[in-house]
């Protein structure tokens, strides 16, 4: 298939899955406490026992190297799984820093998140401090930074415990700045990077309204997270793991 195809037919399904998520939360894998625009924090007690979600592992000293290009330019990024955690709206959550650097080493965004897995094994965003970096190294925008609880914002669903097709939640929400969704779509039979051949891949379809038109396909795999990330609508850009060590 074409991927020009493939860009026409993602960004209908992207269409057709916001009114879905919005319409009926009902259907989402956390039923009554799905993430929407409306509903109310997470409760903390829900958060006492964590399981470990093995398609999107928070396990502290988890350092995870991907490369990729967006229009043309080439990065690295670092995503490293810190020892430190942060409470927010009574939950504690595990603070993970992610930095990208340009090939010629200079920095052009870093950003802290900030998540947490439920007793069920749902692993729940409760928000970001990001910046973006000109290429001289001057601050260019803090646009995108959110957190729970803070201004409206509210927490979001970033993996569900058994994550299967048409299932379809909101990733984050703060109006205006960072709406990210999620619809799953299946299963990969393998995915090959530069890192190795992974089995059993899982496939989501991820946008934002806030970028009409830009659909990101992403593959997870167990006890890694994501692997591969590619825009197949409306976007140039691709990542892929090239190595994961595990740090005390």
């Amino acid at each position: 298939m074409r991927l020009s195809t493939l860009a026409a037919l993602t960004a209908i399904a992207a269409t057709l899955v916001v009114a879905r998520a919005d319409a009926r939360p009902s259907q989402t894998p956390l039923a009554a406490t799905s993430p929407t625009a409306t509903s109310a924090a997470p409760d903390p007690a829900a958060f006492a026992r964590p399981v470990a979600n093995p398609w999107f592992p928070l396990v502290p000293g988890t350092v995870t190297v991907l490369r990729g290009t967006d229009e043309g330019a080439r990065f690295r990024e670092r995503v490293r799984v810190t020892g430190r955690t942060k409470v927010i709206q009574g939950v504690t959550t595990r603070v993970v820093r992610d930095v990208l650097h340009r090939t010629d080493g200079t920095l052009a965004e870093s950003t802290t998140d900030w998540y947490a897995a439920d007793d069920s094994g749902n692993v729940w965003y409760f928000g970001e401090r990001t910046a973006t970096f000109d290429a001289q190294g001057a601050l260019d925008s803090r646009e995108g930074s959110w957190q729970a609880g803070v201004r409206g914002a509210r927490a979001g669903l970033i993996m569900p415990a058994d994550p299967r097709p048409t299932d379809a939640y909101r990733q984050e929400f703060f109006r205006g700045h960072a709406e990210d969704q999620a619809w799953i779509v299946g299963f990969k039979r393998s995915q090959a990077t530069p890192m190795r051949t992974f089995r059993h891949v899982l496939r989501t379809f991820e946008w934002t309204r806030l970028e009409p038109g830009v659909v990101s396909l992403k593959l997870y795999a167990r006890g890694v997270g994501i692997v591969r990330e590619q825009d197949v609508a409306g976007g140039s850009e691709t990542f892929a793991v090239v190595a994961v060590h595990h740090r005390r």
